[in-house]
This record gives C-alpha cells, sequence and structure tokens, in this order.
C-alpha cells in the first residue's frame, strides 16, 4: 500500500526567509535538514500552511535541494 506525503512549509524566519519544508506521512512530521530529512518530535509547528507538491518542488529549486528528496521522505515501520 502507498502512503501520501503532505508538505508544508513553515513561515518566513530572519534564518529561513523562505521557511523549511515539512514532509508529513504516515502521521510523522519530517523538516529537511542539510542531512536529509530529520523527524520532529511532537505535532506539526502551528503555523505551517500546506503547499502542493509542485509547490515544494518549487521551494527545492529556489533553496537549491534536489528534487529528488521529495522522494525520499521516510516511512515509518
Amino acid at each position: 500500500m502507498t502512503t501520501m506525503t503532505r508538505f508544508l512549509r513553515t513561515e518566513q524566519t530572519m534564518a529561513f526567509p523562505h521557511g523549511r519544508l515539512i514532509a508529513s506521512r504516515d502521521g510523522s512530521n519530517y523538516v529537511l535538514a542539510p542531512d536529509g530529512w530529520d523527524r520532529l518530535a511532537g505535532s506539526r509547528p502551528r503555523h505551517a500552511m500546506l503547499v502542493s507538491r509542485e509547490d515544494a518542488e518549487d521551494w527545492c529549486e529556489r533553496e537549491g535541494w534536489d528534487l529528488h528528496l521529495l522522494d525520499e521522505v521516510p516511512a515509518t515501520s
């Protein structure tokens, strides 16, 4: 069975002017970090907004991330 991954973007901050990209899969949330996807403890950030896959791709291109990372969100066991 294939699970759906949803993408979110956090609010802009001085450190992250375009926000950060979060993926939600199987009830777990992950933030895109320099070494790949890091699992977030707790619930998703309160002000994170849902974005489409296309918007997530645009974010990756703007930030210089490999688009293939969007397909590498970990699956929970």
